[in-house]
């Protein structure tokens, strides 16, 4: 299938489209900075792995919590006004991070991540519900690539500055770019004008009965919360963060606490999952088939990524191979959010996204945290990258088994103009 537009023809022709893109770009590179940063000053500050895996908990316990609730608020209020809200609140809370220099203040890093993500649970489903407001259908695949794309571009980019900003300047710098990235994504979000029409639509319902009708509607259409919960389903794999940042600490360390070999591994993630749902919607388009079909052998590229990566003798090896894995984890992410905005009416998107973003992000911290402790316990950052590796191949094979036949959406007509699909 060929794109309706190409992914510069969006952005020279949609204004609205365009701002949230910039303003996406301000706001991730300041979070990597902020990221490889923190990750680095806690292993130089305690020592442990699990210090570095209790951040990650605080970063997914809120959204795991908050965040299902959390997409009422964004169905109701326009989603715009909720973006800008999260940025501005979460620019004093990184700032809090200035404050941890020793040991025993550490226990402030956790609370300013826990604040700092409990705010993130209401921007993120946001974000993904507005992006069908200021795209066509048919442009969904290429916006979503685009945002896919730039994500992994900021990760590259902000991993790999932040970790040399990080090991010369300190993390403070780090911390005062996330902290005015912030603000900047702020005023970029604020002069996008867009019709939100869910807004309009007259509400007699409680709040509480409105998450419940976004839990019917995952119970009511099984392939659309199989979609919904694929990324929660992939996120046992998520551990490799982790394993990314022990790789980088103790097998390869490079700078003060390995920080510039931490920003190179996640910086090569960062362009991989850039390249990867660009090469895969090149070779098959965007036909919803083909995305169903795509999640499975999208996992399976990430899981051999990976574990080849385990057995890499090298510090180039380690990350041509972080790169490839980091193609299909990407490719499964971004194909599965276009798959949920295809299966999902627009008023519920905010609810659903809530639901997926609070699904992957427990996911995530469950397999962080374990990652952590089995390291504690004496397993090698190796054998932990081949195990995340193994999990990921089973993950891809279930997909391949549960997504064989088609979903209800690709039994109605394409609503891209010549284009014709079939299950």
């Amino acid at each position: 299938m060929t794109p309706s537009v190409s992914y510069m023809g969006l952005l020279r022709q949609n204004r609205a489209f365009r701002r949230l893109w910039y303003g996406q770009i301000v706001s991730e590179l300041g979070d990597w900075f902020d990221s490889i940063a923190l990750f680095s000053l806690l292993l130089r500050l305690t020592g442990s792995a699990q210090a570095v895996a209790i951040v990650l908990v605080c970063q997914g316990v809120p959204q795991t919590l908050i965040g299902p609730f959390a997409g009422v608020i964004v169905d109701r209020l326009p989603r715009k006004t909720v973006m800008v809200a999260a940025d501005l609140l979460r620019i004093p809370i990184v700032l809090l991070l200035l404050l941890v220099r020793t040991p025993d203040m550490v226990w402030l890093a956790y609370v300013a991540v826990f604040l700092k993500f409990t705010v993130t649970s209401f921007f993120e489903p946001a974000r993904s519900a507005f992006v069908p407001t200021v795209v066509r259908e048919d442009e969904l695949v290429i916006a979503n690539t685009l945002a896919g794309g730039t994500w992994s571009v900021m990760l590259a980019m902000g991993a790999a500055i932040g970790g040399v900003v990080a090991g010369i300047l300190g993390s403070d710098a780090s911390f005062i770019l996330d902290a005015l990235s912030f603000l900047g994504s702020a005023l970029i979000i604020l002069s996008i004008h867009a019709h939100e029409t869910h807004t309009a639509i007259v509400r007699t319902t409680s709040g509480w009965q409105e998450f419940r009708e976004g839990v019917r509607f995952l119970a009511d259409h099984r392939r659309a919360a199989l979609y919904t919960l694929s990324k929660a389903i992939w996120g046992m794999t998520s551990g490799i963060a982790l394993v990314c940042t022990l790789m980088g600490n103790e097998v390869f360390p490079i700078g003060v606490g390995g920080a510039i070999t931490i920003g190179l591994m996640y910086g090569i993630r960062g362009v991989g999952a850039a390249i990867g749902p660009v090469i895969a919607e090149r070779l098959g388009g965007q036909s919803r088939r083909y995305l169903r079909r795509s999640l499975g052998p999208a996992c399976l590229v990430g899981a051999a990524g990976y574990m080849a990566a385990s057995g890499a003798p090298s510090l180039p090896l380690v990350l041509l191979f972080v790169g490839c894995g980091a193609m299909g984890s990407s490719t499964q992410w971004v194909f599965s959010t276009t798959l949920v905005q295809f299966n999902a009416p627009n008023r519920l998107l905010g609810r659903v996204f809530s639901i997926e973003n609070a699904s992957f992000t427990l996911s995530f911290a469950v397999s962080s945290f374990l990652v952590g402790t089995v390291h504690d316990q004496g397993v090698g950052p190796r054998s932990l990258m081949l195990a995340l590796g193994i999990i990921g191949a089973v993950v891809g094979l279930l997909f391949m088994v549960l997504l064989r036949t088609p979903d209800e959406a690709e039994t109605v007509a394409p609503t891209v103009p010549g284009v014709t699909e079939t299950p």
